[in-house]
């Protein structure tokens, strides 16, 4: 069985055992994290979309690590006007480690 969730403004394909990389959450590790918006449910033979039945699923996770991504530059350049303006950034991340879809 796997499941889409949405999580900010970002939705992720999860399934039992998957990994996933999401925006910072402010718990420690190894707290135990549960998302409510499932926008879709996929067992062996049936999709839910929507319905009483999506509404009862849950998906629950816990917490690994938490990172930082690779830094990335953002320049800014100008030819020919000797203008060049270089900025870095680490985007911030907890690691989830998917526990149940049921």
């Amino acid at each position: 069985m796997y499941a889409i969730i949405k999580n900010g403004c970002q939705q992720y394909k999860v399934a039992e055992g998957d990994s996933i990389k999401i925006d910072l959450i402010a718990s420690p590790e190894g707290s135990s994290i549960a998302f409510d918006d499932i926008l879709m449910a996929f067992d062996e033979k049936n999709a839910l979309i929507s319905g009483p039945k999506l509404s009862d699923i849950k998906v629950t996770g816990t917490i690994k690590k938490h990172g930082r991504y690779k830094k990335i530059r953002v320049v800014k350049f100008k030819r020919r006007k000797h203008y060049m303006r270089t900025q870095g950034h680490r985007q911030d991340f907890t690691e989830v480690k998917i526990e149940s879809i049921k």
